[in-house]
């Protein structure tokens, strides 16, 4: 039996950011990344608990500065080599314990991807501005970790 598939009511929280960039991986290999290999690009290694069906809760760690980062969340939609979205939740640092929605859009282009991601349901302005400004430079790592590894 499947669940249907509950959406978090963010609209108390219109919050949000968006950042695009051109990825020399192609959407394959995003889509896989983003789903099925976070540990190889963004998630400290051995801490991933996920598998990519919707409404299917995952759990993963960030280690940063002798911290350990706990991540949550849950998968909204899944369109294979175009589409995820998930549900985001972080501590003190991150979400602050909110449920948020992140949705990355994958199109070709040329030989790479255009990649869209969404990030909605901040709690606060700070919240949103720190993910801004680290989104970024999460892209970038995941772009050359997937060339490396492609």
């Amino acid at each position: 039996m499947t669940l249907p598939v509950s959406l978090p009511d963010i609209s108390q929280r219109p919050h949000h950011l968006t950042v695009e960039r051109k990825m020399e991986a192609s959407p394959v290999v995003l889509y896989q990344a983003w789903t099925k290999q976070f540990d190889q690009w963004f998630a400290a290694p051995g801490t991933v608990i996920m598998e990519a069906r919707v409404n299917t809760a995952f759990f993963f760690e960030t280690h940063f500065e002798g911290k350990r980062h706990p991540h949550y969340g849950r998968f909204l939609r899944l369109e294979p080599d175009r589409l995820i979205e998930l549900t985001w939740v972080t501590g003190e640092g991150g979400t602050k314990g909110y449920e948020t929605v992140l949705t990355v859009e994958l199109k070709l282009n040329g030989n790479g991807t255009q990649l869209r991601l969404t990030h909605a349901g901040f709690p606060d302005t700070n919240s949103r501005d720190q993910h801004e400004q680290a989104w970024p430079m999460v892209l970038d790592q995941l772009d050359k970790k997937m060339m490396t590894n492609s």
